[in-house]
């Protein structure tokens, strides 16, 4: 019976270390770190997204 990445649940750490040279060797040791924070940017921004959005639709309390 094979199990898949999702029935597994992580990556192994050979899995992850092949991943990463991948990573380097398409980006290049110094694009990486402008890479991250790019990704960082976009995962803030998402963030305030939804917390704008929940609190929009919140209902107010009427007294």
């Amino acid at each position: 019976m094979e199990t898949t990445v999702f029935e597994a649940g992580a990556f192994g750490p050979t899995q992850i270390v092949l991943i990463l040279v991948a990573v380097i060797l398409l980006f290049g040791a110094k694009k990486i770190p402008e890479l991250m924070k790019g990704v960082g940017k976009g995962i803030k921004e998402f963030k305030d997204a939804t917390n704008e959005d929940d609190k929009d639709n919140t209902p107010k309390k009427s007294n």
